[in-house]
């Protein structure tokens, strides 16, 4: 179910140079130093509107460090083509029950697929709160920021689902998800389509969640890549496998009024960014490892406190 066409590399960076052209020329002004309280606003750490909110206490000034294994992979080589896994064998990859040859580390495929996988240990974390929180963090900035107060600048939703009576889930998969975020040195605007795993063909068993989504450019009407995080039960909490393919990109719909909101919020897209090296990739390595680590700690607490009031 994931086999889709995909675009060139030379005709995706080209396609991104004019439609960032077509956007920033259509008369859309930067309000990238409008007030942090502002809707449509990126800004570092949290404003003093942020800190009167209810979740406030769960704010923190900067982010966990990544776990040891991040770190040794992070500062080692690049995993070997033969150690990954094809992006056609991602189904089997995340299967519900045992383990990849790598998984922690960064690489290119053989077929040249630029991938990050990311391994988390997540004590007193279930599924569900996973579930909960891509339905739930998107809605507000402020929220965002809790996952990755260093890098996180900005997030918006298609549709706001978070105060609807259906399940968790429902609330996110078929949404898009808007951020802005720094991944190393370099500031991304993405637009993060959720999709059910379920019609991918993942096997999702009772107490596991997988979240998959298309990645792409909230600015140019470009797909670059795909992510995926398992979620499965273990002894004490729950482990995390994350896995990221990038290097394949596709056309989605053009969505000129998120194009313009995210050119309003100060131009970042770089046509270049749309094609990931293996130095992107080490940096994608980096940011995963930490933002779940970092979300982890608290995200039992967050859930029960704020799942009973939503």
């Amino acid at each position: 179910m994931l086999r889709q066409r995909y675009l060139t590399r030379r005709a995706t960076l080209s396609l991104a140079a004019a439609a960032a052209g077509a956007v920033v020329t259509g008369g859309f002004g930067a309000t990238a130093n409008a007030e942090p309280d502002s809707p449509n606003t990126r800004y570092r750490g949290y404003s003093e509107r942020d800190h009167a909110r209810p979740y406030a206490k769960y704010m923190a000034d900067r982010t966990t460090r990544e776990p040891a294994p991040v770190a040794a992979a992070y500062a080692g080589p690049a995993t070997p083509a033969q150690d990954i896994p094809d992006h056609s064998a991602l189904r089997g990859d995340l299967a519900a029950t045992g383990y990849s040859r790598v998984e922690t580390g960064y690489g290119r495929t053989v077929s040249g697929q630029t991938w990050v996988a990311v391994h988390t240990v997540m004590p007193g974390v279930t599924s569900a709160m996973w579930d909960w929180w891509f339905g739930w963090h998107s809605s507000e900035s402020a929220r965002y920021k809790l996952w990755h107060p260093d890098a996180h600048l900005y997030a918006g939703i298609a549709a706001d689902r978070t105060a609807e009576p259906i399940p968790d889930r429902d609330k996110y998969i078929g949404n898009i998800s808007y951020v802005d975020e720094y991944i190393g040195p370099k500031l991304q605007q993405l637009a993060i389509a959720f999709q059910d795993p379920l019609a991918h063909g993942f096997d999702v068993p009772e107490g596991h969640t997988t979240i998959l989504a298309r990645v792409g450019s909230s600015v140019a009407p470009v797909d670059v890549g795909w992510l995926a995080h398992q979620v499965r039960p273990i002894a004490g909490g729950c482990e995390m496998r994350s896995r990221f393919y990038l290097d394949m990109w596709g056309l989605r719909v053009p969505d000129l009024g998120r194009a313009a909101d995210a050119v309003g919020r100060g131009p970042s897209v770089d046509p270049r960014d749309l094609a990931a090296d293996l130095d992107a990739a080490r940096e994608l390595l980096l940011h995963c490892g930490q933002e779940m680590n970092h979300l982890a700690r608290f995200l039992p607490d967050l859930y029960r406190e704020f799942r009973r009031t939503a």
